[in-house]
């Protein structure tokens, strides 16, 4: 039976990782899962599931020459968990606000207490370099409702923070 493994390749941006990382998984003879592939700052960063009959070693060994060549850190780790098996997000928060040490464990801390399950995560400074703005967009799946989610974050408005709670609303079919 294939093995699963989760694959994470970090390092500075350029053209072509994408395509020379899965021309790699493929000639490796790897299926692709779920993937996530996103640039912050300089830095670029993959996240994917393959599915392959080699050892992590072995997977590791075949990917390598590529990492190395476009500068990327590689790791391989097993997982257990199979393709397409991602929940569906219920609710989306959009939170603005004075970028401060804490805000994101603050915002993130209320809302899991709340019962959020955190599916996707982003963040950005905006504004200026003597006003920055701190930009924070997660969704997730509301394990008490939308409502205690609100409720939990309340009290962040008090604090010069804007939170903006939101349902998602999915058409499967």
């Amino acid at each position: 039976m294939p093995n699963w493994y989760m694959l994470t390749l970090v390092g500075r941006d350029r053209p072509g990782i994408v395509a020379r990382v899965t021309t790699a998984l493929f000639e490796a003879g790897c299926n692709l899962g779920e993937s996530s592939m996103i640039r912050l700052g300089d830095n670029f960063t993959i996240m994917m599931m393959a599915q392959s009959e080699r050892d992590r070693e072995a997977l590791r060994e075949a990917l390598q020459p590529v990492a190395s060549e476009l500068g990327l850190v590689l790791h391989v780790d097993a997982v257990e968990a199979g393709r397409h098996q991602r929940p569906v997000p219920d609710v989306r928060i959009l939170v603005h606000g004075a970028d401060r040490a804490g805000i994101v464990a603050r915002v993130t801390s209320l809302a899991a207490d709340a019962g959020l399950n955190i599916l996707d995560l982003e963040s950005d400074v905006g504004g200026t370099d003597s006003e920055p703005i701190y930009i924070l967009q997660i969704e997730g799946t509301a394990e008490h409702g939308q409502e205690a989610i609100e409720q939990a974050l309340a009290p962040l408005q008090s604090e010069g923070v804007r939170v903006d709670v939101q349902s998602v609303d999915t058409l499967i079919g």
